[in-house]
């Protein structure tokens, strides 16, 4: 077993947690607080405490874990660091990514370091906090690579300014485990002396929170949201009921050091913590040193975007072929320049392209543009279009094929290349522009809605391809006077369509703040919306492989037509997944007896040699990768080659596919009462790797 030194750099998550007040307060109760700091407790004014975000940590640990390969007998959390951006809302949704960013190596005997960065973003939009999170990995040292660099918190030699005193009781643990960390060592008696301790010991993460309440109190007392940083290792474990001591020396403006003391013995518990607090600084979304490319931003609201863009601070190509509104004509320089000259005029940085987006060429052209002035390319809106309406009949294929090279085809031509280029530094933000004419029709532009509802199928496979590259892909519908416009709306309409007024959601969409991938958004007249294609549960009407009637499907046509319920998918997998497990219901719910009966995890994989298939395994080379967490969890590897199975306790160096899941839903799985679609479909049960090969498991063993 060992590191899996590939996994640098690569994303893990996103991870989502729903929470409300409640869960809130529950965590501001596990780590202390009650009437004297009842802000953080009751409902009305609810402030949350910063640390609450720690508990984002519980579900990337188990991937982090599992991407990294680490020998999970020798892991501990080593330091934690956590920059806080805003304020935690006290209800909505915390959408956590990252990466595994370095491996350090300590040696073969002392061990190896794994660096891990990981963001969460509101529902609201906004980034919380950023969190990064060393992790001691004690048998994994030795693989050759650097050690980390020394690091050195300084402790002014006098005493503290402030020593805040807490006594954690000794049920603690009971009540911080209900805001996610589950781990046996904080409340199973014989594990705990199973991993050398007397008795359950306090998380660690609890003593955190408790260190939190102490530097809020005594540097920004009632003021939480002035938290900017909060880092600290973790030094010596702590039993429950343990007194325990925070002691703080102030550093300077807005910064102090910090330690928690076992208040008995004098021994450090955490040790090396900074503090850093003051206002929030002014939220403003920046570009600077982005290089951005908008297509078709010789007029209209490409030229707005490309002059937004660039006071905040971009580097911005501006793509204009010049040419009219139906595409016709040779094309113009004037309409780039102008916008170039502008942007020049205001201290920015632009260069003009004249190409057309119409032709593989030109989108390749574009790209090479932003490469030879600004050297890569970060930012894409495909702006650029043009109308040629005729009602369908008198659509002739000149004019179609024409619309369609500009805007569907047009897309294709300058993403490919610039995808490319994002791919390759990992980082990079597509926008694509539909209509609301694609979105719902409108009478005499087939070929103009034909092609924007084609580019939400392209940002419906790009947002997939794009996700573990870190590339970001979304579409907006804009509603905006522009030359496409001008003899369409009327008049006094036109007035109240500004670019500027479309603009701010494309900004953001392109943002690095912009945490969503995969949305279409309509934008006009400064409303905002967003606009989804939903599905609903629809009925099944019959099984066992039996065709239908047309007169079946009327009976039950309500059902079948009804958006009660409806809901997006992410990608094809859901949509198929939620088609499956209609078909197949857990036993619980048909009727049916659960076989299998099993009490425990390693039960399981006992069995799974004597359930293997092996007349089903010609040809199969495959290793399985089982990561369950909780109770009675671990790691178990399932080898299928040359017709025959091995099974046995352990991580692979280098599975086919891993599978991850909590202990409960696996052996509710297993047991006949989750469906297995259902658990996927549901997030129950993660995979990674090939994921096409997991399917093969239902055929290789006949577990029920």
């Amino acid at each position: 077993m060992a590191l899996n030194l590939d996994a640098v750099g690569k994303p893990i998550g996103p991870f989502t947690k729903d929470y409300t007040w409640k869960d809130a307060v529950l965590y501001a109760l596990g780590v202390g607080a009650g009437f004297s700091d009842l802000d953080y407790c009751y409902e009305k004014d609810l402030k949350v405490l910063p640390s609450f975000g720690i508990t984002t940590m519980y579900d990337f640990m188990g991937e982090l874990a599992a991407t990294s390969n680490v020998n999970l007998a020798g892991i501990l959390h080593g330091e934690q660091e956590l920059i806080f951006h805003n304020p935690i809302p006290p209800d909505g949704t915390m959408t956590t990514q990252g990466a595994i960013k370095h491996y350090y190596d300590k040696g073969k005997e002392k061990g190896a370091l794994i660096v891990a960065e990981f963001e969460t973003y509101h529902s609201n939009g906004k980034k919380l906090f950023t969190s990064i999170v060393t992790v001691f990995a004690r048998l994994d040292g030795g693989f050759g690579g650097e050690n980390a660099p020394a690091q050195k918190v300084d402790f002014p030699d006098r005493d503290p300014d402030f020593v805040v005193e807490a006594s954690p009781s000794e049920d603690q643990p009971l009540i911080y485990r209900l805001s996610g960390d589950v781990f046996q060592l904080h409340v199973d008696q014989e594990f705990a002396k199973m991993s050398g301790f007397e008795k359950p010991i306090m998380h660690g993460l609890c003593t955190h929170g408790y260190a939190c309440r102490a530097l809020i109190e005594s540097l920004v007392p009632g003021e939480p949201e002035k938290v900017r940083r909060m880092a600290c290792r973790f030094k010596r474990p702590l039993y429950p009921g343990m007194a325990i001591k925070t002691v703080i020396w102030k550093t300077g403006e807005g910064k102090a050091v910090w330690r928690v003391i076992n208040a008995d013995t004098n021994e450090i518990a955490i040790d090396n913590g900074e503090f850093e607090y003051g206002d929030i600084p002014k939220e403003e979304i920046r570009f600077d040193d982005r290089v951005a490319i908008v297509t078709g931003s010789g007029a209209g609201l490409g030229r707005v975007y490309a002059l937004e863009l660039a006071r905040r601070g971009a580097k911005v190509v501006v793509n204009d072929y010049g040419g009219a509104r139906d595409g016709s004509g040779k094309g113009s320089a004037t309409p780039a320049d102008k916008v170039v000259k502008e942007i020049k005029a205001l201290g920015g940085q632009a260069v003009a392209n004249y190409d057309n987006v119409a032709t593989v060429e030109g989108g390749a052209n574009i790209v090479k543009t932003a490469l030879d002035a600004f050297g890569t390319v970060d930012i894409l809106i495909n702006n650029a279009g043009i109308l040629r309406d005729k009602s369908f009949v008198k659509m002739e294929p000149e004019n179609w094929h024409t619309v369609i090279d500009v805007h569907l085809n047009g897309a294709y031509n300058v993403s490919r290349p610039a995808f490319a280029v994002m791919k390759e530094k990992g980082y990079g933000r597509i926008l694509l522009t539909t209509s609301a004419a694609g979105l719902y029709g409108n009478f005499g532009q087939t070929n103009y809605t034909a092609a924007k509802m084609g580019l939400v199928g392209l940002m419906n496979t790009l947002k997939l391809e794009g996700e573990k590259y870190g590339i970001k892909v979304n579409t907006i519908a804009p509603v905006a006077a522009s030359r496409l416009t001008e003899d369409i709306l009327p008049p006094d309409f036109l007035d109240k369509l500004k670019p500027e007024l479309v603009a701010p959601m494309s900004l953001y969409l392109v943002s690095e703040t912009c945490p969503v991938t995969g949305n279409i958004y309509n934008a006009g007249m400064g409303c905002y919306n967003r606009a989804a294609i939903v599905t609903g549960p629809g009925a099944v009407v019959s099984k066992d492989g039996q065709i239908p009637t047309p007169e079946q499907l009327l009976s039950q046509w309500d059902q079948i037509a009804s958006l009660k319920g409806a809901k997006p998918y992410q990608n094809l997998n859901e949509q198929i997944g939620d088609l499956l497990a209609a078909f197949s219901q857990p036993a619980a719910e048909t009727g049916g007896e659960s076989s299998g009966g099993f009490s425990a995890v390693s039960d399981v994989f006992d069995a799974m040699p004597e359930a293997f298939v092996a007349d089903a395994a010609a040809g199969v080379d495959v290793v399985f990768q089982y990561e369950i967490s909780g109770e009675g969890g671990g790691q178990w590897l399932c080898e299928i080659k040359d017709g025959s199975c091995r099974v046995e306790a352990g991580a692979h160096e280098k599975p086919t596919c891993t599978l991850s899941m909590d202990a409960g839903d696996f052996l509710d799985m297993m047991n006949g009462k989750l469906a297995a679609m259902q658990a996927y479909t549901s997030g129950k049960l993660k995979i990674g790797g090939d994921i096409m090969k997991s399917q093969l498991i239902e055929k290789l063993f006949k577990l029920q």
